[in-house]
């Protein structure tokens, strides 16, 4: 990476733990979009959006879409 260069810093990571992903916001336009988009009786773990594998992509091309930049772990 050149000097010029900034990296870009992610909204949200997404930690897949197997048959669940763990969508970690980490800014404020991360967290608005899932409170618009998401059921309120979504499960959370501490801070992190708890997903079915099923349900991960189709979420993450959602955020994607919406401008957010994830980062997978």
């Amino acid at each position: 990476m050149s000097s010029s260069q900034v990296p870009i810093t992610p909204d949200i990571l997404v930690h897949n733990e197997g048959t669940l992903f763990l969508f970690c916001p980490l800014t404020s336009q991360a967290k608005e979009w899932i409170d618009e988009h998401v059921q309120p009786d979504a499960l959370w773990f501490g801070n992190a959006l708890v997903v079915e594998h099923r349900f991960a992509w189709g979420l993450a091309q959602g955020m994607k879409d919406a401008g957010l930049i994830w980062e997978a772990r």
